[in-house]
């Protein structure tokens, strides 16, 4: 007779089949999410600086240039096309000396019809005030006239009235040289009145026409006067440069052909990081070498305005006196001094600032591993961080770039 098998237990398989590698992949998958990133790096590929301790030199390097402290600049008058070049970019000249002259055929001609335009008119004024002059010259040759028949008058009339009292001439005669002596006395002083008044008016014309005539006089003067700025002549004593004008080269009114550099002493332009815009100010000091001589300059002047991520400093030499050996257009190294020296943990600078920002660094241990540690940057200069926390003197930190790795948290050292 047959047994009855009984059949296995098909859901303890099953757990058996699914979940031995279920627990093996969760261990896997555990073991990978605690496994720290690594990668594996050639001594050679990396640089790595130490930590020290040490002056930390709050400084700015930059570069600067030399500029005369006082520069005119030169502009074209009149405009016009060169006709002649006196002098040459370089050369000293004094103030007025001839430059360039400019020829402009229209300019001139408009020129000369304003100047015989004028000269009529003045000529017409002088006309008018030498006709005022001749009427009144009548006008008092009348009065005399005019006075003389009444003093005339009155002296008949004082004789007359003597002789009339005395019964020598008849009473008609008397009458006549009394009405006589009457008219010519009122007649006298209507005609002084009138002569009075007419002389004030011409008075008054003659000084509004001296007037006239001495503006045009200054007018004509100042049109003379421009016709000489065919001329370009020098504006101060001094060096001139930028100055490279062409025969036939057409120049606008105010176009600038050059300057002159006054030789008052010079001055350094720099174009500084916008970075440092808050830590510069007027009259912080530093030094400028020139031919192996150290010499002190301040800033003094600073154009706040920020034009392609920096902006303009001025600096002067503090004593322009031993300054010797420069010239205009000189390229110097300047260093400013931002703050005293102080002691401090030094990183020396690198490309891993781009990387980290300053927040973090790779540091090396005893077994040739790099690991990542957080630190805190302060202050920087052209050579060195500043370190305010996460490093001690002697820690030994890669200090070139992280792009390639900057997601690993640590570096196997070859």
């Amino acid at each position: 007779m047959d047994k009855q098998l009984k059949p296995k237990n098909k859901k303890t398989k099953r757990m058996l089949v699914w979940g031995i590698p279920a627990v093996v992949l969760i261990g896997l998958i555990f073991m990978s999410a605690t496994r720290k990133k690594q990668v594996n790096i050639d001594k050679e590929t990396i640089s790595i600086k130490n930590i020290t301790k040490g002056d930390f030199e709050d400084v700015l390097l930059f570069n600067s240039t030399v500029e005369p402290t006082t520069s005119v600049l030169i502009n074209v008058i009149q405009g016009g096309s060169v006709s002649e070049v006196f002098v040459e970019s370089g050369q000293k000249v004094t103030k007025g000396t001839p430059l360039i002259r400019v020829y402009n055929p229209n300019a001139e001609l408009n020129y000369l019809t304003q100047e015989t335009a004028i000269v009529e008119q003045i000529n017409n004024l002088r006309n008018i005030r030498v006709s005022i002059k001749n009427q009144q010259l009548n006008l008092d040759e009348q009065l005399l006239s005019i006075d003389n028949a009444f003093k005339n008058a009155e002296r008949q009339y004082v004789t007359d009235e003597r002789l009339y009292k005395k019964d020598v001439i008849a009473r008609n005669t008397f009458r006549t040289s009394e009405q006589e002596y009457k008219f010519q006395k009122e007649r006298n002083e209507v005609i002084k009145a009138k002569v009075s008044n007419e002389k004030n008016d011409r008075n008054v014309q003659l000084a509004r026409i001296n007037a006239s005539v001495k503006k045009m006089e200054e007018s004509l003067e100042l049109l003379r006067k421009n016709k000489e700025n065919f001329i370009v002549k020098a504006p101060v004593d001094g060096l001139l440069s930028s100055f490279n004008p062409t025969l036939g080269q057409n120049y606008n009114q105010g176009d600038n052909i050059g300057k002159m550099d006054q030789l008052d002493g010079y001055k350094l332009i720099a174009k500084v990081d916008e970075y440092y815009i808050s830590k510069l100010r007027e009259n912080i000091k530093g030094t400028v070498t020139i031919a192996d001589q150290k010499l002190p300059i301040r800033v003094s002047k600073i154009d706040p305005e920020i034009v392609k991520g920096g902006f303009q400093v001025e600096l002067q030499f503090e004593n322009d006196s031993i300054v010797k050996g420069i010239r205009s257009g000189m390229s110097l190294k300047s260093k400013m001094f931002l703050s005293n020296n102080s002691k401090a943990l030094l990183l020396p600078k690198g490309l891993f600032f781009q990387s980290t920002n300053g927040k973090w660094v790779f540091v090396l241990n005893a077994d040739n591993k790099a690991v990542k540690r957080n630190v805190r940057i302060g202050r920087e200069n052209p050579f060195y961080y500043e370190v305010l926390e996460g490093l001690k003197e002697g820690d030994r930190v890669i200090t070139s770039s992280y792009d390639d790795f900057k997601d690993m948290e640590e570096l196997n050292i070859n």
